[in-house]
């Protein structure tokens, strides 16, 4: 067995002042209207529902910042979810933990990408979670969206049941998203999800049978089920995107199918969706006093909501390419011989691959909120099948390996203790 050791504490002192990752909930979509409050933290409520569903001043809804206060840098692990005015204020309290950047696309603000003058341009993310959208996406923006999740962006999509038009505008959730995919004028079903005009709800706990899935067994802790109050479920098509996989199913259900699913995952180029068909699960309670909100987020199913939504926007943010979702773990070991150990380790690492890879390959490890401390290239013809890396210099805790040789990937979970 020959052996290359690398280095990799200068590398990541040099990465140690790289800015955090930052998340952006889209709230220009008309998430305040009707008996919604699907926003982060609002100080001001004095919108309504104006000419063709669009919010306007006037009225008694959430107006949420872009900016929420107080401050995310007085959030301690002991912050409770009422530090912010939202419905979805568990949820972002929960990620700023993690280390992230929370930001609000204001009712005013302008979806785009790559355009400079919008200082809110979605180049400036990473994950993108827009949570029952009641207003139709504009061909610009849908553009936009598919060149964010293309070049490396997390989009998270939730919708609500059918006939849950809140602003009145014809359009309700599941038929913006399936608009979203059908009509973008490039590409047909781009992420292999489509929402079902269904209406139901049910706890299910009928989960994929996968230890290793980062979604179901994240840093926030294990997935055991899925409580849909009056949501919609999704069906998949690996024919239009291969990489699809439904993670959570309706009871009953084959979690090897592509019907009946209540959560899903897919790659789209450099960047990841998740789908999820009700917008009660991230729904702490709490927020505009003048809607009808009901605690689910920390509560339901032991907890589980809280897991599954922040695993889910961990595993948006992480850097490069996921293993496809369609493979299993095995496969994807054989296609490169990839295998790690020990695991957990202490200050080494071992990655042997097979010998027969004849062309450059990139070893990475990302840690669980998204931060790439480590990337190498091994370059094609080099005479060792197996690399070292010495772990001395990063922090305990859970991290994403990964080894890249063309079109293969294959990624695997270690501690580092």
């Amino acid at each position: 067995m020959r052996k290359l050791v690398l280095m990799i504490s200068m590398f990541i002192a040099s990465q140690s002042n790289g800015q955090t990752v930052k998340v952006l909930f889209d709230a220009s979509s008309a998430q305040m209207a009707g008996n919604a409050d699907w926003v982060i933290d609002a100080d001001t409520r004095n919108l309504k529902t104006g000419s063709g569903g669009l919010m306007v001043t006037g009225g008694n809804e959430s107006n949420p910042q872009r900016i929420p206060t107080p401050s995310q840098s007085g959030i301690s692990a002991n912050t409770a979810e009422t530090y912010w005015s939202g419905a979805l204020s568990g949820c972002a309290v929960d990620l700023v933990k993690k280390g992230f950047t929370i930001e609000t696309l204001p009712y005013n603000g302008l979806i785009t990408y790559g355009v400079t003058t919008n200082a809110q341009d979605l180049s400036n993310y990473k994950v993108f979670v827009v949570d029952e959208p009641n207003i139709r996406f504009t061909t610009a923006e849908k553009t936009a969206l598919l060149n964010f999740v293309n070049n490396g962006g997390g989009l998270f999509m939730i919708s609500d049941h059918t006939v849950s038009d809140r602003n009145n505008d014809g359009w309700d959730s599941p038929a913006i998203w399936n608009d979203f995919m059908t009509n973008n004028g490039s590409v047909s079903n781009p992420f292999g999800i489509s929402f079902d005009l269904a209406n139901f709800s049910q706890t299910s706990s009928n989960i994929l049978n996968s230890s290793t899935d980062p979604i179901l067994h994240g840093s926030m802790g294990n997935v055991t089920g899925l409580q849909y109050n009056a949501g919609t479920s999704m069906t998949l098509n690996r024919t239009a995107n291969s990489s699809v996989k439904g993670l959570i199913f309706k009871t009953g259900s084959s979690t090897s199918g592509t019907s009946n699913v209540l959560f899903a995952g897919a790659n789209y180029g450099q960047g990841k969706v998740c789908g999820i068909g009700d917008s009660s699960p991230m729904d702490d309670g709490t927020g505009d006093p003048n809607d009808a909100l009901y605690s689910s987020y920390k509560v339901a199913v032991s907890g589980s909501h809280q897991k599954l939504m922040v695993n889910a926007v961990i595993w948006l943010s992480t850097a490069g390419t996921a293993p496809r979702m369609s493979a299993p773990i095995s496969a994807q070991v054989q296609t490169l011989g990839m295998k790690v150990y020990p695991n957990p380790a202490n200050d080494r690492l071992h990655i042997a691959f097979a010998s027969d890879v004849n062309s450059s390959s990139v070893i990475s490890i990302i840690d669980l909120t998204g931060h790439l401390v480590f990337s190498s290239e091994i370059a094609a013809g080099n005479s060792s099948d197996e690399v070292v890396l010495d772990l001395s210099t990063i922090q305990s805790g859970l991290y994403v390996i990964s080894m890249q040789n063309g079109k293969d990937i294959v990624s695997q979970r270690f501690i580092k203790q």
